[in-house]
């Protein structure tokens, strides 16, 4: 129990944080909180100048309640109070002195200036203890106190002197506790011991405890200073290196530096400089002239050169990206709209990520420069990765730092020369990938292109996670049907068709004779190609798809009329007179026999990876015994193809007006022109028909007239594909009329306009409707009780429409 001195006192409180006040004890503090200072006015302000002083339990608790305080603290007087600042109730400086012991009792007008009802409290008296263990017990404690001197940092000579000097078991317990490096809690448990004996054994655990902490301290600072002084001990040799390098011409150590100041200066993860500085050390190590030495400085050159939180900023503005798509290209309205609504998505919400598209399409028609055009109006870097003939999955991963020559991947090597981690990144020719025994590159483009896995990108050289997810990544292909499965469902498809002669020529016009005139160095005064000459070269010196060969053809003028300014002529104006001499003789002639109503020989209509293309397939029927004859290097669906259509028209002779047994007395004989092209597929199925019809019946086939579609046995017509480019090759050879299966007249809609007003569609679903249309005299050829029922669909701008036959 507590011993009081005398009745209990109403004084002004103060909480301490983190603070013990000891009796005997003069210190400074620092008062800050509005009704401390308050309390600390008050006590200088009165007659005693006594304040009493009582530790916080929780230091953070700013407006401490009863409960959350100590119950035994110290009454002191307040000597001095010196002002911080000059606002009123401002933090001030206080000097107290402890007087006493004291129990808070109660704390009175606690939400203004808090007063303290505190009992003060006496030293118990020292009974059953003998006067030897108590100058034992000092000197003990004084010894203990001597060692915790010698490891104790700066530690005051006149604390020591102090305390071999006091002999009064409390007081010397009191002054220890409040003059050595104890946390407050330790300090409070000495506070509320009444018992001076029982206070200096405690005092006496405390010491012995802070001297073993002290001394683990003092080793862990030792070891550290030992690998300081290790560190400085480098330093200097490092530095005698570098003198002695510089003085034999050695810049490695330089180099080193340079790279460790570019890793701190990196915005990239923690991982990555600490391998970077690991490779650092390794290159210190290693001899100037060691193969080690030249894969570290390579390594760390390619992971600096990576564009580590380097990004560009999106230009989302819709009408200067449909500004410029238009000034690049003309037509691709469908692809063009495609792109803004990209841009639209984008600006809309600006994290989102998997938006990849692949442009398909023939060569020639745009994809490459399209790519172009969309980093253009998002203000991007532009980086195109050739992908053909790639089979090594090394050339997408990287290869590993073990082999010599190793190098990191395409992928990795594009964003370096982009030089931001957001670049357009353009996988050309995506279709063109191949695998063999060193792996299979389309696997490693999963992970690229898939935005679940691409945010942490590892090169097998790099050896750490890349963000490639701000990428936007586009690819190409001309054939769709070649890109694998998996990898074709992580894209967008985007057809671009071929081109219209109209479409070619504006976009010479537009485009490619401004740039191979600025190519070859020349004016608009040097040059001119009028337009019955522009359209003479597109029709006669080229037949593709795209426009590449009509921009060879055009830089092949280019060519003559340079010569022609070099040595000094005028201005070469180019008409369609010239072009023989310039390109030499017309290649592509018009065939007019393919118009011709014939016997045996039907125009059927084929796809090719550069477009469509006329297909004639001819028929001879010659007396011998039942041979089927096949040549133009067909395929086995193609031959396929012919001997049904044979069986079919077997099943049908009696109703055909042909001999029945012809199978048996006459030999026949199909042909594809352009045998040394190889050629397979199903949908020359009705044109076969047709010309063995043709042949045997001795009809005449009309020769404005193409058809597509495949046949069966029972003379179903089913759809095929690749309408959209067979529809130009016919419209581009003059053809009136095509001959589809009804099948396919939701892809009309694909068709580009030019053709659908130049070309009528007929949507068939039996072979007697082809022939209804296909004959030139097909009266005897409409089986008895069909009839033919013509509707129209859609209507054309002239007129024409597609014409259903049943």
């Amino acid at each position: 129990m507590s011993e009081a001195t005398e009745k209990n006192k109403i004084l002004p409180m103060v909480a301490l944080r983190g603070l013990v006040v000891f009796p005997g004890m003069f210190l400074h503090f620092d008062v800050g909180r509005p009704k401390s200072v308050a309390a600390v006015y008050n006590a200088m302000n009165s007659t005693s100048r006594e304040i009493f002083l009582v530790a916080q339990k929780d230091i953070g608790v700013e407006e401490p309640k009863q409960s959350d305080l100590y119950k035994y603290g110290v009454i002191a007087t307040v000597s001095q109070i010196l002002k911080i600042s000059n606002r009123e109730n401002g933090p001030v400086k206080v000097a107290v002195e402890g007087v006493r012991r004291a129990k808070l009792c109660e704390i009175i007008n606690e939400r203004r200036s808090p007063l303290a009802l505190c009992e003060p409290l006496a030293e118990r008296a020292i009974r059953g203890v003998s006067k030897s263990y108590i100058e034992a017990l000092v000197r003990h404690t004084k010894e203990l106190f001597d060692v915790y001197g010698n490891v104790a940092p700066q530690l005051p000579q006149d604390i020591n002197t102090t305390v071999m000097r006091e002999t009064n078991p409390g007081k010397l317990a009191d002054f220890i506790a409040g003059n050595i490096m104890l946390e407050y809690q330790d300090r409070q448990i000495i506070l509320e011991n009444l018992s001076p004996v029982k206070r200096l054994e405690d005092m006496c655990v405390l010491l012995e405890r802070e001297i073993e902490l002290l001394g683990l301290e003092m080793e862990i600072q030792n070891k550290v200073q030992d690998r300081i002084d290790e560190n400085q001990r480098e330093y200097y040799l490092h530095e005698q290196i570098r003198a002695i390098n510089e003085e034999l011409g050695n810049t490695d150590e330089d180099e080193t530096a340079s790279f460790r100041e570019k890793i701190y200066d990196l915005k990239a993860p923690d991982e990555v400089k600490q391998k970077l500085f690991k490779s650092c050390a390794r290159l210190e190590k290693y001899s100037p002239q060691s193969p080690e030495a030249a894969v570290e400085r390579n390594y760390i050159e390619a992971v600096l050169a990576l564009p580590w939180g380097i990004c560009s900023k999106d230009n989302l503005n819709l009408t200067h990206a449909r500004k410029v798509l238009d000034n690049d290209h003309y037509g691709l309205e469908k692809v063009k709209d495609r792109i803004i609504e990209l841009l639209a998505v984008r600006k809309l919400s600006p994290d989102i990520t998997g938006q990849i598209i692949c442009l398909a399409g023939p060569p020639g028609v745009g994809k490459t420069s399209v790519a172009r055009s969309i980093a253009d109006a998002m203000g991007r870097k532009y980086v195109r990765v050739s992908l053909g003939g790639v089979k090594d999955e090394a050339e997408i991963r990287g290869h590993r730092k073990t082999y010599i020559g190793s190098m990191p991947g395409r992928i990795i090597d594009a964003v370096q020369k982009a030089g931001t981690s957001n670049p357009l990144i353009l996988l050309d020719e995506v279709d063109k990938l191949s695998s063999d025994y060193k792996g299979d590159p389309t696997s490693a483009l999963l992970e690229v292109l898939d935005p679940e896995q691409n945010n942490s990108f590892r090169d097998h050289y790099i050896e750490l996670p890349f963000d490639l997810s701000k990428v936007l990544f586009i690819t190409t292909a001309n054939i769709r049907d070649n890109i694998p499965e998996p990898l074709l469902d992580r894209m967008e498809i985007i057809e671009l068709g071929s081109y219209t002669a109209e479409e070619k020529f504006q976009i010479a016009k537009r485009h490619l004779i401004k740039k191979q005139m600025k190519r070859h160095g020349l004016k608009a005064s040097d040059l001119r190609i009028t337009d019955a000459a522009l359209r003479a070269i597109i029709d006669g010196y080229t037949r593709e798809a795209g426009v590449r060969l009509l921009e060879q053809k055009i830089a092949a003028v280019c060519r003559k009329a340079a010569v022609n300014v070099a040595n000094g002529g005028t201005k070469m104006t180019i008409k369609p007179e010239n072009l023989q001499e310039i390109l030499g003789s017309v290649k592509y002639k018009p065939d007019s026999s393919l118009l011709v109503d014939r016997v045996g020989a039907v125009n059927g209509l084929a796809w090719t990876t550069v477009g469509g293309e006329m297909l004639t397939v001819e028929c001879a029927v010659l007396d011998g015994s039942g041979k089927l004859e096949l040549t133009g290097s067909l395929g086995n669906v193609m031959q396929e193809s012919a001997k049904a259509a044979l069986s079919c028209i077997r099943a049908r002779s009696k109703k055909l007006n042909i001999d029945p047994d012809f199978y048996k007395s006459k030999d026949i004989h199909l042909h594809f022109p352009e045998g040394a092209v190889p050629k397979d597929g199903p949908s020359a199925g009705v044109t076969i028909t047709t010309a063995l019809v043709s042949a045997l019946s001795n009809a005449k086939v009309r020769g404005d007239i193409a058809m597509t579609g495949e046949i069966t046995l029972r003379g179903r017509v089913l759809p095929i594909g690749g309408l959209k480019e067979k529809s130009m090759a016919a419209y581009r050879s003059g053809i009136k009329k095509v001959i589809i299966p009804t099948d396919n007249i939701s892809d009309l809609d694909e068709v580009d306009p030019a053709v659908k007003s130049n070309v009528e569609f007929v949507p068939v679903s039996t072979v007697e409707s082809v022939w209804s249309e296909a004959f030139a005299n097909s009266d005897y050829l409409a089986p008895e009780g069909e009839r033919i029922v013509e509707t129209h669909i859609p209507e054309k701008k002239n007129g024409k429409g597609a014409r259903m036959t049943q």
